[in-house]
């Protein structure tokens, strides 16, 4: 489990240290911690942090380790005490805990703290983002605008792992999500990073183990969002896996927990959770929120009428054995918190099916609401006769985001044509996946978080950067 600690707006920190519990056990735990200094070349180094959970330090390694009171200090070795400006080291450890597991919030680097503006800053109007930071987004008409008036396009990644991770009890984010990975997504010209979360796991629910749960799970949300802020993208978080329990045509599982890919949002937890994240990131208008990945009604109703209004308006919908959350009642979870955030709406199977989103197009009092879709080469709507029969008319009237856009050959042709129709209709798209999964088993952009591309990733890479660079 990796738990980055959140670092403040304003000026970059004199140092940064992300906190890493690596494995845990019935009274025991290894943990890690990587320091980078911002600050000035020093030829010897002394990390010190609080544990607030009654941890004791045992034993570790890369550093000289001790433990007084609650105090741990890790000080360099003879080896790896030269610390360059921009560099960083990384050292373990092994401890007992008892009672709970918490995170340290505070750590000294040579007597200055870490994770801090150097000076504090004031709060930047969201309105007016500085240069370099990703704009707040509205509709205006069927574009999406800047604070200026200014189009804009989403145009990058997506950054899977938070929907799954954590409910498998493997930690929160799969792979690396330092501020090297985040970076190696914006060097390919990206602007744009959707991020799938977990209802269980944000709401801290007790099935979900608590090192990857609740507050730990949203800090680490909340990290990802600002490194990919801090690179100048937009940040998308989306709700990808929830709870209820489904055993229908086309089921993910029949688990009631949020382990797979459900036909719709649940009543129970997911207005709750849109409520929670709209808190979370209401006075930051930057961060836009896709409400439910790939909603599928259709493969549970008989009609596809009935799959549309299941699709907005929720309820006990047929074929649908929990309580649904319809996107109105997400749109009213968002839009109750008073976040004016962008808000992005899915059609139905699997988001690939628009044929009706007009039709059945919720109400947004804050009037910024904008259509998702998604498709890889294997989904109906995959041709261009389906893109001008059936996205053109809600493109003329709304943004339209491909939340989604893939193929499983590790190549790149379909996604080349999907790139060039939406180019030619100002539209916005994301690939995935930014993970180093096996492309030959599904649509896999990268082979190194270090944004080495896959084939596949390659027809990507060299679009963003021929329209961005």
């Amino acid at each position: 489990m990796t738990v980055p600690v959140v670092t403040a707006s304003g000026a970059a920190p004199a140092c940064s240290v992300e906190y890493s519990v690596t494995s845990q056990w019935g009274s025991g735990f290894q943990g890690a911690v990587k320091i980078t200094n911002n600050m000035a070349a020093v030829s010897s180094w002394s990390l010190t942090f609080d544990f607030a959970g009654g941890q004791k330090l045992t034993q570790g390694w890369n550093a000289t380790w001790s433990q007084s009171g609650t105090t741990v200090t890790a000080a360099n070795e003879s080896y790896n005490g030269s610390l360059a400006t921009g560099a960083s080291v990384s050292a373990g450890f092994i401890a007992s805990w008892s009672g709970s597991n918490a995170v340290p919030t505070s750590f000294k680097l040579n007597g200055t703290s870490c994770n801090t503006a150097a000076e504090p800053s004031p709060t930047p109007d969201p309105t007016d983002p500085a240069e370099g930071t990703p704009p707040a987004l509205r509709v205006s008409g069927n574009k999406l605008v800047d604070a200026a008036g200014t189009t804009r396009r989403l145009l990058g990644v997506n950054r899977s792992g938070g929907e799954f991770m954590c409910v498998q009890g493997r930690g929160i984010f799969d792979g690396p999500v330092d501020d090297a990975s985040v970076k190696a997504i914006a060097d390919w010209k990206a602007n744009t990073v959707r991020i799938p979360l977990n209802e269980e796991c944000w709401l801290g629910l007790s099935n979900i183990d608590p090192a990857y749960a609740g507050a730990n799970y949203i800090n680490a949300v909340k990290d990802l969002v600002a490194k990919v802020k801090a690179h100048g993208m937009t940040p998308v978080v989306e709700l990808h896996w929830t709870y209820g329990q489904y055993t229908g045509n086309s089921a993910g599982c029949s688990d009631v927990h949020a382990s797979c890919q459900k036909p719709m949002p649940d009543m129970q937890y997911t207005p709750s959770f849109w409520a929670s994240v709209a808190n979370t990131f209401k006075s930051d208008r930057s961060v836009v929120f896709d409400l439910f990945n790939e909603p599928y009604p259709d493969r549970a109703t008989s009609t596809t009428t009935q799959a549309w209004q299941c699709w907005r308006d929720g309820g006990s919908c047929p074929g649908i054995g929990y309580e649904v959350a319809g996107m109105q009642d997400l749109v009213d979870s968002v839009r109750g918190t008073g976040a004016t955030n962008l808000i992005l709406a899915g059609g139905i199977a699997y988001s690939n099916d628009l044929s009706q989103w007009l039709t059945y197009k919720p109400a947004d009092p804050a009037g910024n609401l904008a259509a998702a879709w998604h498709v890889y080469n294997f989904n109906t709507c995959s041709t261009e006769s389906c893109w001008n029969s059936t996205l053109a008319p809600v493109a003329a009237q709304v943004p339209l985001v491909a939340g989604e856009i893939g193929e499983n050959t590790c190549a790149h042709g379909f996604i080349d044509q999907v790139m060039k129709w939406f180019d030619s209709h100002g539209l916005s798209y994301l690939g995935w996946t930014w993970n180093t999964w096996d492309c030959s088993a599904g649509p896999s952009l990268i082979s190194s978080y270090d944004g080495t591309p896959t084939a596949f990733g390659t027809g990507l890479r060299d679009h963003l950067r021929a329209l961005n660079g």
